[in-house]
């Protein structure tokens, strides 16, 4: 499957902390840079911290799995064994989860392991893997 790179612009408080969270734990390589904002390569897609000052609301969820999914998040679906590593990077890290990394619909069809956490600023995140990827827009997970 070739996919086309899709281009995300997010609002950020503090654009060293992002930064270095993006850079430095998620390992996304920097692009163009400016005073106030930063992009960067998220798993070959370009996303785009733009510093504001408003306040950033906690944003709204959904239950799901009996958990709280926000509604409002972006992340990227990757290979089992970079998922399986960023989770081990992250919990080493201490980031805090809102959804703790677990494996959805275990010998079904549509299995998946995903995890959510926050940016520093509030931005929901969430990082998926399939066990076959053709499943990824399959209809139905059941």
């Amino acid at each position: 499957m070739h996919t086309t790179p899709f281009h995300l612009a997010f609002p950020v408080k503090n654009l060293a902390e992002t930064r270095n969270f993006y850079e430095g734990l998620l390992g996304c390589e920097v692009g163009r840079t400016a005073e106030r904002w930063i992009d960067f390569n998220f798993w070959g897609h370009q996303i785009s911290a733009h510093l504001t000052e408003q306040e950033m609301a906690e944003p709204q969820a959904n239950p799901v799995d009996g958990k709280k999914v926000p509604i409002k998040h972006f992340g990227a679906i990757l290979p089992m064994d970079q998922w399986e590593d960023l989770a081990r990077k992250v919990t080493d890290y201490g980031v805090e989860f809102i959804i703790e990394p677990y494996v959805r619909f275990k010998g079904e069809v549509g299995e998946q392991a995903t995890m959510f956490f926050f940016d520093p600023s509030g931005n929901a995140l969430e990082f998926k893997s399939f066990q076959d990827f053709d499943q990824i827009f399959a209809p139905d997970v059941k």
